[in-house]
């Protein structure tokens, strides 16, 4: 299926490994340009060397920053405004989860968390909205959690949040419709790749890991970051020109929620 996306101008916020490289790598397939960003400047560069040998250098733009912040998102968009012009997608790839189970967290830790898992993302929606507005078109996709849709025993502060972050996606979707934007979620399940929370956990308890999967899952088995990859960009097409405002559930079955 062509997804009607060649030569489309997308922006990826953490996209040097797992989701959002496998997101990057999903675009550029279907001829889309790409930035890729990230923290970790190193991190950056060797998986932009990767996506250049494959896909080449007209094709693949980098930024190195921390974009839940307000001053590396804008300088992340001159950068490709100066480069390629005003994004025509953006996934907001943003958030991490590692936290103690408890009830009790400490102010720092829910503002953290929040900043990471929530306000980034609506930062960086707000700073790419205007000129979607202005051109009548555009897609933002952001990356949830099951752990946003339903209790699946994560730490409170990070399930808050992406529960916060869907919310926060629907409506938004209402709000920019009459512009033809459209803004959608991806909730992954437990998705493992090199570097990621759950290879950490698989090296320290193996065999409760891979019980808590056979038990949890009904597919009995983890996601690859393709499969999300996959849900992201088809999100992102003119392919699903009739679908805003929705979270799309990618998990192997475990939640009964939406």
């Amino acid at each position: 299926m062509d997804l009607q996306l060649n030569d489309a101008i997308v922006l990826i916020a953490g996209s040097s490994r797992g989701i959002g490289l496998a997101t990057a790598k999903a675009f550029l397939e279907e001829g889309a340009k790409v930035m890729i960003t990230g923290r970790d400047r190193d991190d950056v560069r060797a998986a932009k060397e990767d996506l250049v040998a494959q896909f080449g250098p007209e094709q693949v733009f980098s930024f190195s920053g921390d974009l839940c912040e307000k001053k590396d998102i804008d300088a992340c968009l001159t950068a490709l405004r100066a480069h390629w012009g005003d994004p025509t997608c953006v996934v907001a790839n943003i958030g991490r989860g590692r936290l103690p189970k408890d009830w009790q967290f400490s102010t720092e830790q829910w503002e953290e968390t929040f900043r990471l898992n929530f306000r980034g993302s609506v930062l960086l929606a707000e700073a790419v909205l205007p000129a979607m507005r202005a051109a009548q078109q555009g897609s933002i996709v952001f990356t949830a959690s099951i752990a946003g849709v339903e209790d699946i025993g994560a730490p409170l502060p990070y399930a808050a949040a992406k529960a916060a972050l869907i919310e926060y996606s629907k409506g938004l979707a209402t709000q920019v419709a009459a512009q033809h934007v459209r803004v959608n979620c991806v909730a992954p399940g437990n998705i493992l790749f090199p570097g990621g929370s759950w290879e950490q956990r698989l090296q320290e308890n193996a065999k409760g890991i891979e019980a808590y999967i056979q038990e949890n899952v009904p597919l009995r088995r983890f996601g690859t970051p393709k499969e999300i990859a996959d849900m992201i960009v088809f999100l992102s097409s003119p392919r699903s020109a009739f679908t805003t405002g929705t979270c799309v559930v990618v998990d192997g079955g475990q939640t009964s929620s939406l």
